[in-house]
């Protein structure tokens, strides 16, 4: 059983950032994963470009983690990126979802299990690595707009 103040610092956990602008953590995630996908654009292989751009999905991911999170003194149980995003934004659930299944992919890459990725696959890792970056940006300049409110 858990005190009172368990229970308060959990509710604070769950709540959004103070009020002020997005993580400076946050803003430098969004470059690199815009960067990230300029390099994927510019990949000389499918496989090359399906990695890259699942990557800058990581980044994405990851910038919107620390523009949600709140710094804890609390150790917290490690996570993977989509599992921590699918319980610190849950709006993008089908985000989560879809970027969980081309991990698989990515790490059967990196294994050496796949040596390629078909021009399709590359295509559609690359459009929604990039529809993604967008709708992470707007999520995250909205909770900005509302903390400042």
């Amino acid at each position: 059983m858990g005190s009172k103040k368990d229970n308060r610092e959990d509710q604070l956990a769950s709540q959004p950032a103070a009020k002020k602008p997005p993580a400076p953590e946050a803003v430098r995630l969004f470059a690199r994963a815009r960067r990230l996908l300029r390099d994927a654009a510019r990949a000389g292989t499918a496989t090359d470009r399906f990695g890259l751009a699942h990557l800058a999905a990581l980044r994405v991911a990851a910038a919107v983690i620390a523009a949600r999170s709140r710094a804890s003194s609390r150790p917290r149980r490690l996570q993977n990126a989509w599992a921590l995003l699918e319980t610190t934004a849950p709006e993008l659930a089908e985000w989560t979802s879809y970027f969980t299944r081309s991990a698989a992919t990515r790490a059967a890459i990196d294994q050496g299990e796949i040596s390629e990725v078909s021009q399709d696959d590359a295509d559609e890792q690359m459009r929604a690595a990039a529809e993604f970056l967008k709708r992470a940006e707007r999520l995250v300049s909205a909770l900005v707009a509302t903390l400042a409110s």
